[in-house]
């Protein structure tokens, strides 16, 4: 009982939607109406500024490793648990019922979640991120590089219990599916360069 409960709670504190939050009160726009129509740090960064956008990525973040650090809590540490936890949250972001279920990517969510659950390989692939980023200036290929790479990371350097895997091979391979457009428009050569200041 313990377990689901830390799944349904996981998957509601996943929807709250602080950079559609953050925008709205700091300026009254809706974010999805700019930019990608994206609520995460990045569309954030693009259509409003750096200030906010930091402070979304970071209560983005802080979700994902509270709710699985609350799994773990209310299920004393259990790998099955924790790991549904964590996809949970993810889901919450990327559809959240609060925004009819139309969110953001997860990626920041996702970092929250398997820092606590993985963090060894979640510090691996985001040096994986950052050369990707520095190399290209796409925040979405080192997205897509690094959830690529993660679930591999979590093998190789952890070796962990099945279902911690299996949330890692499941959580990336949403990551890059999310990306999809983003793949297309850097096939394209359209898609936005990275960039501290908003457009």
């Amino acid at each position: 009982m313990n377990g689901l409960l830390a799944v349904a709670i996981a998957y509601l504190v996943g929807g709250i939607p602080f950079g559609y939050l953050l925008v709205k009160l700091s300026t009254g726009k809706d974010v999805r109406a700019s930019g990608s129509g994206n609520i995460g740090a990045t569309n954030v960064l693009r259509t409003t500024g750096r200030g906010v956008a930091v402070v979304t990525l970071l209560l983005d973040i802080a979700k994902g490793y509270f709710a699985v650090w609350l799994a773990a809590y209310l299920t004393n540490d259990s790998a099955i648990w924790t790991s549904a936890a964590a996809l949970a949250v993810m889901a919450g972001h990327a559809f959240p019922v609060f925004l009819g279920f139309k969110g953001g990517k997860a990626v920041a969510s996702f970092i929250g979640a398997f820092l606590y659950l993985t963090p060894l390989p979640l510090f691996a692939v985001l040096i994986v991120f950052v050369v990707v980023v520095a190399a290209t200036r796409y925040i979405s290929a080192g997205s897509i590089l690094a959830a690529a790479t993660f679930p591999f990371g979590v093998w190789i350097i952890l070796h962990p219990p099945i279902y911690v895997f299996l949330a890692a091979l499941i959580a990336g391979t949403f990551i890059v599916v999310r990306h999809g457009a983003n793949i297309a428009r850097i096939r394209a050569g359209t898609e936005n360069v990275f960039s501290w200041k908003k457009k």
